[in-house]
């Protein structure tokens, strides 16, 4: 068995006998075991070496939640519960999904710009936190908390007026509809004290998909700087302060990994300077991406082979309505190819059988349907299996499911 990483993007995958292994099982076992085809697989032994490896390389006292959104299939959530310090969730349920792990509710965190007064009753008679992006929302949560009797959890989200460079997604900077623009904040602080509701912290989130770590450090610096001077400002406890990440995961070629050293040591520094102005303020980072996209593979069947004015086509069970991000319509503006294999061809020892360039399309009928578009891959047949790396998140969830009524993929945590 091959233990090397054998494609461009799979790098926590080994094979064996010429077949990729998911959680340590042949894909074709794999797939008999499914029972049919598409299907996502999501490897727990690679999830658990992920938080591992982050936890291995920020500082002992930072917190790390995991953001749902990525990847919300209830066993996966479950499995992740074990290894992190909180859930972070947008949706009521997103949030059924985080309590029904039996999670410390005061360690789950509910963001978004869109909440309604349901999911606001639901979080605060839950108990968990509640990531204010508005004054109306304060107002509206107020409400909501005095009908129920329940003191509410809040955190103010704040825009601030940075943005992530290079990031693949700015969620901070500008006008934004995610969060209080940072010079509205002491409105918003004088009107939880008008209420009588304690500031729970601050939430920061410049950006997501990252790849550089200078820029993650200055955007995590400058958000810590932010935070304490909001604080200092308004003379107010800083009990809590939720910085988003920012990590990426490389797609494409030419994309070089993340590292998180010089991250580690910038955030050391942001802690020891949070924990000198003001002592016992619990930091936290959150992630989704990063800790869940590569350790899934997104699965589906040859069912026709065919040649159309001499380019190669694999037709396959699977395609954009599984699988949106590998498709490129999930933000991509240039298409670029997710890294790919035929998993039942793969050579034990690196490489792959005779090997040609195919396009790989799916059943629907639109020509955005294309999971790889004349890419160089093993020499496959009618049954063969494709697979897509870097599926682990924003993938299902993320997807068109019901267009053109085609069976929804399986998912199985292995």
């Amino acid at each position: 068995m091959s233990t090397k990483p054998v494609h461009a993007g799979m790098t926590g995958f080994a094979v064996e006998n010429g077949e990729l292994l998911v959680g340590g099982v042949t894909l074709t076992r794999l797939a008999q075991r499914v029972g049919r085809t598409p299907f996502y697989a999501y490897d727990r032994a690679q999830l658990t070496a992920r938080v591992r490896h982050v936890r291995a390389h920020l500082p002992p006292a930072l917190r790390l939640h995991y953001s749902i959104k990525a990847n919300p299939m209830p066993a996966l959530v479950q499995h992740m519960a074990g290894l992190v310090d909180g859930l972070d969730v947008a949706s009521a349920g997103e949030l059924r999904t985080a309590l029904d792990t039996g999670f410390d509710p005061a360690h789950v965190s509910f963001a978004g710009p869109g909440k309604t007064d349901a999911e606001l009753s639901q979080a605060i008679a839950a108990g968990v936190t509640l990531n204010a992006e508005s004054a109306g929302e304060i107002d509206r949560a107020a409400r909501m908390a005095d009908a129920l009797g329940i003191a509410p959890r809040i955190v103010l989200r704040v825009n601030p007026d940075f943005e992530l460079k290079g990031s693949g997604m700015r969620m901070g900077g500008g006008a934004k509809p995610f969060g209080i623009d940072a010079e509205l904040v002491p409105d918003c602080l004088r009107q939880l004290a008008a209420l009588g509701i304690a500031l729970q912290g601050f939430h920061i989130f410049s950006g997501s998909q990252s790849l550089k770590a200078d820029a993650i450090a200055e955007s995590h610096t400058r958000s810590v700087e932010l935070a304490l001077a909001l604080a200092g400002e308004a003379h107010q406890a800083l009990p809590g302060l939720y910085l988003g990440a920012g990590f990426g995961i490389p797609y494409f070629p030419g994309e070089q990994r993340l590292e998180l050293v010089p991250i580690g040591d910038n955030l050391a520094q942001c802690l020891a300077r949070v924990e000198r102005e003001r002592p016992g303020t619990r930091v936290s980072v959150e992630s989704g991406r990063y800790l869940v996209g590569e350790a899934g593979v997104y699965v589906a069947r040859v069912i026709e082979r065919k040649v159309s004015r001499g380019q190669v086509f694999l037709v396959t069970d699977g395609g954009l309505h599984h699988h949106l991000a590998a498709s490129g319509n999930f933000g991509q503006v240039i298409r670029k190819n997710y890294p790919a294999a035929i998993g039942n061809r793969m050579a034990a020892d690196g490489g792959e059988d005779a090997r040609e360039t195919v396009s790989v399309v799916g059943p629907l009928c639109t020509p955005l349907d294309v999971l790889a578009e004349r890419m160089e891959l093993a020499r496959a047949d009618v049954g063969d299996l494709v697979v897509v790396f870097q599926s682990g998140a924003y993938g299902l969830s993320a997807s068109p499911t019901a267009f053109l009524g085609h069976p929804a993929p399986l998912e199985v945590l292995v």
